[in-house]
Parts: C-alpha cells; sequence; structure tokens
C-alpha cells in the first residue's frame, strides 16, 4: 500500500508513518517545517522528505491514501491535488479508526491524564505480553514508536484527544475511534478558541459517552461532577465508577493497598492514583486481573513530561510536568506538595497555550497555585502578539489567580536568574508547561543548582 502524509513533521504524523513503514508500506512525505525529534527519527527510517514545503507532483494516481495533518491547511495545494484526483484521503484518526475497526478499541479520553493512562495501560499489557495496537501521546520507555499497527492484535488503545480531527474536519478526534471501551478521566474546559463555553465542551464528552455501544463498556472518575453526570444518564451496559484506592505514603514512596496486599509504587499523587485505577479497569476488559495489574503497574515510571524526575539530591528535587491547564497545574501542585511534604514547593508555570493565554480563560485559573510556597507565573508577550491575542498583563496574572503571592516574570533569562539566586536546600522545583519556558534548559538548571 502506497501511503502519502501531508504534514508529516507533527509529533502524531510522524510516529504513524514510522509505523507505517515498519508494517511495510510504501511511505512519503512533506511539510513546510521539520523539527527534532521528527526530523531525525522519519531520516532513520528513510522517509524525511527531500525538500521542505508542498509539492503537489507527489499526488500521483497510484496513491493508495492520502493522511492529512492539523498542521495544512484547506487550500494547501497537494490536498487540492488529491482531491481533483478523486484520492482516498483520511485524517489521522479516520486512519487509525480504518485500521482498528475490526479490533476491541479502548478510547481514553479525558481533559488531563489521558497519556497517562493509556501509558499504564500499554505498560501492563506489555508486561504480559499480550499483543495490542497503540496510539499514545508521549514517548514511553521500551516502545520504539507511539503508535504500533498490526494485522493480528486483538485490541487497540488510542489517547482520545478531543481536539478537531483535521482543517477540513471538524469532529472532536476521539469521536472518530467508536470507542467498545470508553474511558473519561475527568471534564475541565479547554480548548475555548474551538469550543467556546464549557456546556459546549462538556458536550463532546456526553457524545463520546453516546459513542459506546449498549453492549461495550464506560469507565469515568466518579470524584468529577461532570464525569459522574454523564455516568448516570448512559446506556452502556457495563458502567464503572472509579476513585481513589486505599494507600499510603512511606519516605515519599506511595503505596496501594489491595486486599490487605502492598503494592509500592513509582509515580506519586493522587491524581496518578486514580488515573491508575481507570487503567486498572479498562486492562479488566481486556482480562487482567487486579491483582495482575497491581504487580506489573509497580514497575510503571511514568509517561515522558508527565511528572518526571530531572535531577535530585538528598535535600533537593527538580520536576518537569507537561501541566498546563487549571486542573492539571491544581493535581500536579498537590501531589508534589503531598509527596514532600515539609520541603519549600517553587512552582513555576508558563502560559503557552492558546486558551491560557486568552484573558477570559485566565480567571479558570483562581486559587490553583495555593498549594505552592512560591507560585511563579512566566508568559512571554511575543508569543501572546504571534497567536494574534489582546495582550495581559502582571495585574491581570494577579487578579485571575487570586494569590497574593504569585511572582510574574515576561522574561526566560530574568527568570532563570531569578531562580539561581535562591537558596535550594530541602526545596523542590516544579517547572509546569507545554513549552518549554522559551528555551530554558532544566537540565542546566538543576546542575548550576546542586553546584552551588
Amino acid at each position: 500500500m502506497k501511503v502519502h502524509f501531508i504534514a508529516i513533521g507533527g509529533s502524531a504524523m510522524h510516529n504513524l508513518a514510522i509505523s507505517l513503514k515498519i508494517k511495510g508500506y510504501q511511505v512519503s512525505g512533506s511539510d513546510d517545517e521539520i523539527f527534532e525529534p521528527s526530523k531525525s527519527r522519519l531520516q532513520k527510517y528513510g522517509i524525511l522528505p527531500q525538500h521542505i514545503g508542498w509539492n503537489p507532483d507527489m499526488i500521483t494516481p497510484d496513491v493508495d491514501a492520502v493522511i492529512l495533518g492539523m498542521h495544512a491547511r484547506e487550500d494547501n495545494p497537494e490536498l487540492l491535488k488529491a482531491k481533483e484526483l478523486g484520492l482516498k484521503i483520511y485524517s489521522y484518526p479516520e486512519f487509525l479508526y480504518e485500521q482498528s475497526k475490526n479490533k476491541k478499541r479502548i478510547v481514553v479520553g479525558g481533559s488531563h491524564g489521558k497519556t497517562t493512562i493509556t501509558s499504564m495501560i500499554l505498560h501492563v499489557l506489555n508486561y504480559y505480553r499480550i499483543p495490542c495496537d497503540y496510539m499514545v501521546g508521549a514517548q514511553l520507555q521500551g516502545f520504539e514508536v507511539m503508535v504500533k499497527l498490526t494485522e493480528d492484535a486483538p485490541y487497540m488503545v488510542i489517547e482520545g484527544d478531543e481536539y478537531l480531527t483535521s482543517p477540513i474536519d471538524r469532529r472532536p478526534k476521539f469521536h472518530v475511534y467508536h470507542p467498545n471501551v470508553g474511558i473519561i478521566s475527568g471534564i475541565a474546559w479547554d480548548h475555548i478558541n474551538v469550543f467556546p463555553t464549557f456546556e459546549i465542551y462538556c458536550q463532546q464528552f456526553q457524545t463520546f459517552a453516546n459513542l459506546i455501544p449498549q453492549d461495550g463498556t464506560l469507565i469515568y472518575c466518579n470524584e468529577d461532577e461532570n464525569c459522574r453526570k454523564i455516568g448516570e444518564q448512559t446506556n452502556v451496559q457495563n458502567c464503572f465508577a472509579y476513585t481513589l484506592p486505599e494507600y499510603k505514603i512511606e519516605n515519599q514512596q506511595y503505596i496501594v493497598i489491595y486486599k490487605n496486599k502492598e503494592y509500592p509504587l513509582q509515580v506519586f499523587g493522587q491524581h496518578n492514583l486514580l488515573n491508575m485505577e481507570a487503567a486498572r479497569l479498562a486492562c479488566s476488559t481486556m482480562n487482567v486481573s487486579a491483582d495482575d495489574f497491581y504487580k506489573a503497574i509497580m514497575s510503571f515510571k511514568g509517561a515522558s513530561k508527565r511528572l518526571e524526575l530531572v535531577k535530585e539530591s538528598a535535600d533537593f528535587a527538580l520536576y518537569k510536568d507537561f501541566a498546563h491547564s487549571p486542573s492539571k497545574l491544581k493535581a500536579t501542585i498537590a501531589a508534589v506538595k503531598e509527596k514532600f511534604n515539609g520541603r519549600t514547593l517553587v512552582a513555576c508555570l508558563e502560559l503557552h497555550t492558546f486558551s491560557s493565554l486568552t484573558a477570559e480563560f485566565l480567571k479558570q485559573y483562581a486559587h490553583t497555585m495555593d498549594f505552592a510556597d512560591m507560585p511563579i507565573v512566566y508568559f512571554n508577550p511575543h508569543t501572546i502578539a504571534h497567536k494574534k491575542l489582546p495582550p495581559i498583563n502582571e495585574q491581570m496574572i494577579f487578579e485571575a489567580f487570586e494569590n497574593k503571592d504569585i511572582k510574574v516574570f515576561q522574561d526566560s533569562h530574568m527568570l532563570e536568574e531569578y531562580l539561581f539566586a535562591k537558596t535550594w536546600k530541602n526545596k523542590v522545583l516544579l517547572m509546569m508547561s507545554s513549552g518549554n519556558f522559551d528555551g530554558l534548559d532544566y537540565n542546566q538548571i538543576a546542575e548550576k543548582i546542586l553546584g552551588k
């Protein structure tokens, strides 16, 4: 099969391209920009485009399928050529569904925790060598690619993003997958450029639940009021609500207690315990017992950039996390504070996404950093201008977060100098962003702090 990718350089797209190459497909692609690590990984598998830019000549009648990435526009010349030739055009989610429509699809949805839950499920299945296909939004230890597609695996585990499917398909991605088993980990307003009200945003999850067949399975977080409403109204026969398991903390390690047995974990935080319970219930639909699940999950170290330890010493630790939305921010800070009870927590948040840099949405951050001893918020005015949003200022940050202790920075070098000037004995530094604080090197920061 011959497949061409329009916008092959994206995180998800280049992983799918590599997966199909491994499967034996003829793969080609194009993009107007390709950054690392996509560039090196595409080159490794011999599918890096020879030239940057769009080339309609690559769209020929012998192409079996064209896969369209979100980065491409509706007037993309390759897309127009594919339409002109009447070729099969798939969005990324549509192609995944096409490859998995004869499998049992476990789709992990929710405003937060999707990547971690998906990663936990895959870790357990891999531990017991249960064959499955998958798509996950982070690079996992022991997994070569973020997408795997085979002919014979009976299951497909999919991280189900609620954002739009493609430039020409306005459906949320997780609607396209048609789940047999659907998970909703939590609902907290996001992507306001697409879902302008919380009610419209919630409706996407209701639709997702409605897509589960009556003999399928719905798994939802009972501690989230909006999830609970959906769970209580569903017609799905197999409906499971999960909550926090019994646990304790000893020497900063979380230990789950199940039927009087103790299972020490390598991850931490109540939000991760909830993620774990969602994963356990999902694995039960693939015939993994609770005891076997807990045995396997003890060796799970976490997904990349999700509360990932950068460096530590006897009295200092630096963690990085992908947290950026209000719900993720609050859960992450609470987790670090609970684990390092008694230490001073310095929590740095970069406002980086479209929603977080919007004046109206900023109000959703009220009190989200209250558990931090030293809360810091960073934003770059140039990023706001690039996204063509109205400017925000320090006063708006203070009013939105409703926290008088917050320090605000608009220059990453000044933030770095502020951090270096502090003493770090008995402290934890938590860096949270879907970006990178405009180029800050977390490893260098940690080494400089530890070398003081």
